[in-house]
């Protein structure tokens, strides 16, 4: 049933599809204790550079964010902390603490199994986008800094992808002009939504709803599992339900403070070291 959580060999690999995105474009993911540091240096927004919190016990948490964001510092990189709900309070004590709050609306991961049949009329047309189009199906993503190095990145998954994934593209058009766009990663069993968007208006519910109903039923998605998608805004989140997705995991997500340095605190006077090698025995000693 689609109200039923995906089978537990589906559900890492669900839990993982922002990762899986982020890798696809260009990035890369590194593993340490209690976390794992997401990181795409040359898209630098905390979509792209995350930490994303597993289990940190208190005694041993502040080594573990300070290693992670050092990571991140050095690299010039203000990362976000997602940390699955509810969260534990000394977590959120030290996270605040490093000076990171949490956003309002919360960062919840939803999925839905794939669709098959015809698509509903919507007066909406939706297809596949063409090589060509890659501009438009990114202006209704980001017109920000980072727009050229984002379309790079997208353009070699899409054309040059890697054997076990595929990038899918699609453009949602209205009397001849375009209104949204949406791109398809399948992978691992799993295909994943981003970048859904659609051009303000009275119309934007329903262009939404066009975008994920093909999504959920090209041939590429019918092969997978599970079908996911995040969302950071409780509009949003209402949107994907109303379209048949359910919450799978839902996290607060903290962020750096606008004027933060990207800086440790300052860890003290250096310490002479605790630990000293073994002394030989002296002559004669028993």
């Amino acid at each position: 049933m689609d109200g039923e959580p995906p089978l537990d060999t589906l559900r890492d690999r669900a839990v993982g599809t922002e990762r899986a995105f982020v890798l696809a474009t260009g990035g890369y993911s590194l593993e340490i204790s209690g976390a794992s540091l997401v990181t795409h240096e040359r898209i630098p927004v905390p979509r792209f550079n995350f930490i994303s919190v597993g289990r940190v016990g208190a005694d041993r948490q502040t080594a573990i964010f300070e290693r992670a964001l050092d990571h991140y510092f050095q690299r010039a990189l203000r990362p976000s902390i997602r940390v699955a709900w509810p969260v534990p309070e000394y977590v959120d004590k030290t996270v605040r603490g490093l000076a990171f709050h949490p956003r309002p609306e919360p960062h919840t991961l939803l999925w839905s199994r794939p669709r098959s049949g015809e698509e509903p009329a919507s007066g909406i047309e939706v297809r596949r986008a063409e090589p060509e189009e890659l501009d438009l199906v990114l202006g209704f993503w980001t017109d920000g800094p980072h727009r050229a190095e984002l379309r790079r990145a997208l353009e070699v998954a899409w054309s040059r992808p890697t054997p076990e994934e595929r990038l899918i593209p699609l453009l949602a058009e209205s009397e001849g002009e375009s209104v949204g766009s949406i791109v398809v990663l399948v992978r691992d069993a799993v295909a994943s939504l981003h970048g859904l968007a659609a051009r303000p208006g009275s119309h934007a519910a329903g262009v939404l709803s066009s975008l994920l109903s093909l999504a959920l039923r090209l041939p590429e998605t019918q092969e997978m599992g599970a079908v996911v998608v995040a969302s950071d805004r409780v509009s949003l989140e209402s949107q994907l339900t109303r379209s048949g997705f359910v919450p799978l995991r839902r996290y607060v997500e903290y962020e750096l403070a606008a004027d933060a340095q990207l800086t440790m605190p300052d860890p003290g006077p250096a310490q002479p070291a605790r630990w000293r090698p073994p002394r030989a025995p002296s002559p004669g000693t028993p």
